[in-house]
């Protein structure tokens, strides 16, 4: 059973999409406490109560919290110092999930539960645009094609190059919204203040230069859906907004007094560690929760070199030549590279042979050629926030990786030859390899 994404709501299941959530003890004299929100929980001292605290600032029965179908009820019980929520005092308050409270000095988050979406590795070897035949792809392709049929938002998480938007557009074309306009935003590529009017759309006068009024892009998927690429990088100020449209489905343009209701879908991707983010401070755990219903990691191209065959024969015949399995030594030097830049790099790769090789009719009239240099973006990372020692080690073994991929590339994957031009023994070379999953087999010659 795959177990390639997680899902935080029973919306795959029939249900009403409530999130499934703990109420967890995150900072503390009770760090890391929890209990289930299924029914009322209530929180205090007392040996009745559902969480137990220790903290001498907590009143016997304290706070009680109730999940109301996606949201959550927050009731004090009028207790001796209060139960407080975004720096006010509370006695009825409804939030959503990603909400912190506090009590005592005790702090309480309602966080998500996530499962691992338990469905068989899907038969097919293809979702829209995206090809492979490894498990790890066959896992991930059971997973959307369940997801699609239903309106669960989606965080798709991989590095750079691994198909992010190929997963928004082909859940897009495989769901009732097909007919609707796939709008893509990419939040990382915009200053704060044109991210809000390209979202939000504004009204004339908005601001200086708004001569006109603009439709925003969540408008603009009305119907359809909206692909939100590189997420953390969201500024903060306009999370909240976000936050907003996901909850009342409404959205305001800038300068605007009324709010348009619109219907959309919405396919997040990111690269960056949000979890990391919201522990930092940066990324609003609520909104976190809200966009992540779904949650698939896609795997990176060297985690899944079996698949190159398929993706270079279909990215080959998109492009007019044989339809046919590649093979030989170009196909081993494709083997042999680390693919930093994943499919995208792979997709450079062969137009930069194409175009090299003009009226190619097949995969063999290719002469591949793999750059040396790192893709736009993933240079090598010096480590500040490390002691010097480990930075430098991390340098060092992402140099060492490099440097043998590109030589066992260039040399065919001959290890005789790449010991002969780099001067490295031959058997240390191989280790070498096999470290970093550069070759297969075992150590002895």
């Amino acid at each position: 059973m795959t177990r390639a994404a997680t899902v935080y709501s029973d919306i795959l299941d029939g249900g009403s999409g409530r999130l499934h959530c703990q109420l967890v003890v995150v900072d503390g004299p009770d760090r890391s406490r929890a209990a289930r929100l299924g029914g009322e929980v209530i929180v205090g001292t007392g040996t009745d109560c559902d969480l137990r605290l220790s903290d001498d600032r907590v009143s016997a029965r304290h706070v009680a919290v109730r999940a109301v179908e996606s949201r959550f009820e927050v009731r004090d019980l009028e207790s001796t110092n209060g139960t407080w929520f975004e720096g006010s005092r509370v006695t009825e308050v409804t939030v959503p999930a990603g909400s912190t409270l506090l009590v005592g000095k005790t702090a309480l988050r309602i966080e998500p539960e996530a499962q691992p979406l338990d469905v068989p590795p899907s038969q097919a070897r293809r979702f829209g645009e995206m090809v492979g035949e490894s498990l790890a792809m066959r896992e991930v392709f059971a997973v959307l094609e369940r997801v699609a049929a239903s309106d669960a938002t989606l965080l798709v998480e991989g590095e750079t190059g691994t198909g992010k938007e190929l997963v928004a557009r082909a859940i897009h074309d495989a769901s009732p919204r097909r007919r609707g306009a796939f709008v893509a935003v990419d939040c990382g590529a915009l200053p704060e203040s044109l991210l809000e009017s390209e979202l939000f759309g504004h009204v004339r006068g908005a601001f200086t230069g708004a001569a006109n009024a603009r439709t925003g892009m969540i408008a603009r998927a009305d119907g359809g859906t909206l692909f939100l690429d590189e997420l953390g990088r969201i500024p903060t100020t306009l999370q909240a907004r976000l936050l907003r449209v996901l909850e009342e489905r409404v959205v305001r343009p800038l300068g605007g007094d009324t709010e348009r209701a619109v219907d959309v879908r919405i396919v997040a991707a990111s690269r960056d560690d949000l979890d990391a983010e919201v522990a930092a401070g940066r990324f609003r755990a609520d909104l976190l929760y809200r966009l992540a219903v779904v949650r698939i990691e896609l795997p990176p191209l060297r985690s899944r070199r079996e698949d190159l065959p398929l993706l270079v024969r279909d990215l080959l015949r998109r492009r007019g030549l044989a339809d046919e399995v590649p093979a030989g030594p170009g196909l081993d030097r494709l083997f042999a590279h680390g693919w930093p830049g994943n499919v995208r790099e792979l997709r450079n790769v062969l137009d930069r042979a194409l175009a090299l090789a003009p009226g190619a009719a097949r995969f063999t009239d290719l002469a591949i050629r793999i750059d040396a240099s790192p893709v736009a973006g993933d240079g090598l990372a010096i480590r500040s926030d490390l002691p010097y020692a480990e930075a430098k080690a991390l340098v060092l073994h992402e140099l060492e990786r490099r440097y043998v991929a590109d030589l066992l590339a260039r040399t065919g994957g001959n290890l005789s030859a790449a010991s002969r031009d780099s001067g490295i023994d031959r058997k240390h070379l191989r280790t070498i390899a096999r470290r970093h999953g550069l070759i297969a087999g075992p150590d002895e010659d």
